[in-house]
C-alpha cells in the first residue's frame, strides 16, 4: 500500500491573532501537519487552484467567512464545485452564528462549522476531532 501523504492544512484567516490562536490549538491537540495561512480569499484560491496544489492533496481547509476581499461562502462554493478540490474537507471558523449562514455552508458542503471566539474547551475538542479526522481521512488515489 502506498505511503499516505500527510494532510496539509490551508487556513484562510485575516485576523492574525485568531490565526495564531487556531494554530496554537491545533498544535496543542497534537496535530503537527503543515499549516499554510492566507489572509485573503484571493490568495487562498490562487494557491488552492494552482496545479501543484490541486493535483497534490490531501489537504483540509480552515475557512473564515469574513474576509477583507471576499465572502468565505463564495470560497467554499468554488472549492466544492471543483472536481479535485471538492474532496477536501472544509471547516468553517467564523464569528457568525446566523442559522441561515450555517445552513448555507452545510448545503455547500462544509464538514464542520465552528463559531469563534470559541470557548477554549469546545475549540480544542473540535480540533482534536479534526486531528482524528485527519488521521483517518482516506484520500482517493489519483488516477
Amino acid at each position: 500500500m502506498p505511503q499516505q501523504q500527510p494532510v496539509t492544512i490551508i487556513m484562510v484567516e485575516d485576523d492574525e491573532g485568531h490565526a495564531l490562536l487556531i494554530e496554537k490549538n491545533i498544535r496543542r491537540a497534537g496535530v503537527c501537519n503543515e499549516i499554510r495561512t492566507f489572509e485573503s480569499g484571493t490568495g487562498a484560491l490562487d494557491h488552492l487552484f494552482s496545479d501543484e496544489v490541486r493535483n497534490a492533496g490531501p489537504f483540509l481547509v480552515l475557512l473564515d467567512l469574513n474576509l477583507p476581499d471576499m465572502n468565505g461562502v463564495d470560497i467554499l462554493a468554488k472549492i466544492k464545485s471543483d472536481e479535485k478540490l471538492k474532496r477536501a474537507p472544509v471547516v468553517v471558523l467564523t464569528t457568525t452564528d446566523d442559522q441561515r449562514e450555517v445552513q448555507r455552508c452545510y448545503d455547500l458542503g462544509a464538514n464542520v462549522y465552528i463559531t469563534k471566539p470559541v470557548e477554549y474547551d469546545s475549540f480544542s475538542q473540535a480540533i482534536r476531532q479534526l486531528g482524528l479526522f485527519l488521521s483517518v481521512i482516506q484520500v482517493p488515489e489519483t488516477l
